[in-house]
């Protein structure tokens, strides 16, 4: 029995300020999808400017506007002013935070996400109940959108300048027009940034679900790679091996969905090349079972009840792995696919994991 749990009153004060923090990341999502922060950013406002400016009722602007000064997120010229006469700006760097949707620090669309999972609280009651899943098709647009938003920093920048040259034959494959294979591409910003950083590689992405396969299609034209990058609606798991000879296959924060891992990256041993490489990206997780955890756990262990989980259940037979997939549970997943081993590239992130599986 552990003895390094708070008292009832210090555990009190903490849902008390956990209640506090997620109302202020209600009021985050609300100021991106009314366009606040981006109509502040280099431009401060009072509320009846900032509501003129987006097309929104004043009276709520001011309330808003007074709410993220208290809570610290934005700044105001002379808080002793009339309410109306207040002028907020957004200060200075905030806005790779709160605007810049491609900046490595851009953190709104994690207060996006935790408001879409959190709403299907409701339907997660019925399915803990009755044991079924709620699949990210039911989870609806947001919670899609809002996991693509997070990650696409990432797939913009580090996965193409520090990632990928991480591996030298990897690396050297791509730069000579080599082909990838990306799995659980969701809305293709992982596809749409490999072609970026290597201009003459061509991608193909693989996904379930039809919408993110469509919004993909359509981010590729805007990116001006669809000349290089397709996106098919598929199961990985029902290509043979005649779709194979990939230089690369990815599975970027997919595995720990999967209903059946071991089924997909079976097939993916058929699609990638005899000196291909398999590379899966996985959250950080510590790799043991910690109580209390730290705060990676914590937050991977919040999507895994809300998201993840009811995703991965949502398909029976399951494998019900859950966000929090440890080291340990990946190699034995790649044991049982008939891969050798699994080794850990040494790149530092945040969040992320990431995983070079070796051929068997």
């Amino acid at each position: 029995m552990t003895t390094s749990l708070p008292g009832p009153e210090a555990l009190s004060e903490r849902l008390v300020a956990s209640v506090t923090a997620a109302l202020e990341v209600a009021a985050v999502e609300l100021g991106r999808r009314l366009g606040w922060y981006r109509a502040l950013d280099g431009a401060p406002a009072t509320a009846a400017q900032l509501a003129e400016r987006t097309g929104t009722d004043p009276r709520y602007a001011r309330e808003w506007l007074e709410q993220q000064a208290v809570a610290g997120v934005l700044a105001v010229d002379d808080p002793a002013a009339a309410p109306e006469q207040r002028c907020y700006a957004l200060p200075p760097g905030y806005g790779a935070v709160l605007v810049d949707e491609l900046d490595p620090l851009y953190t709104v669309p994690l207060a996006w996400a935790a408001m879409a999972f959190v709403r299907n609280v409701p339907r997660l009651e019925r399915v803990y109940r009755e044991g079924t899943g709620l699949g990210w098709a039911e989870m609806g647009r947001d919670a899609r959108e809002a996991q693509a938003a997070a990650n696409r920093p990432f797939f913009a920048g580090p996965l193409g300048s520090e990632v990928l040259p991480a591996l030298p034959d990897v690396d050297a494959a791509l730069r000579a027009g080599g082909r990838v294979a990306d799995v659980g591409c969701g809305l293709g910003w992982s596809s749409i940034g490999i072609a970026t950083a290597y201009p003459a590689a061509r991608v193909d992405g693989f996904d379930v679900d039809t919408p993110s396969i469509e919004q993909a299609r359509a981010a590729a034209e805007t990116a001006g790679v669809a000349d290089r990058v397709t996106f098919t609606v598929a199961d990985v798991a029902a290509l043979g091996e005649r779709d194979g000879g990939y230089d690369l296959v990815t599975a970027f924060e997919c595995v720990h969905d999967l209903a059946d891992p071991v089924g997909v990256l079976s097939a993916v041993r058929g699609l990638v090349a005899p000196e291909g490489t398999v590379l899966v990206a996985d959250e950080k997780v510590d790799e043991t079972f910690t109580a209390p955890g730290g705060d990676v756990d914590r937050l991977m262990y919040g999507y895994s009840l809300t998201c993840c989980l009811p995703d991965g259940l949502s398909t029976r037979p399951s494998a019900g792995t859950g966000t929090v997939m440890r080291p340990a549970t990946l190699a034995a997943y790649a044991w049982e696919a008939g891969f050798a081993g699994v080794d850990v590239l040494p790149v530092e992130h945040d969040f992320f994991r990431f995983y070079v599986l070796r051929p068997g």
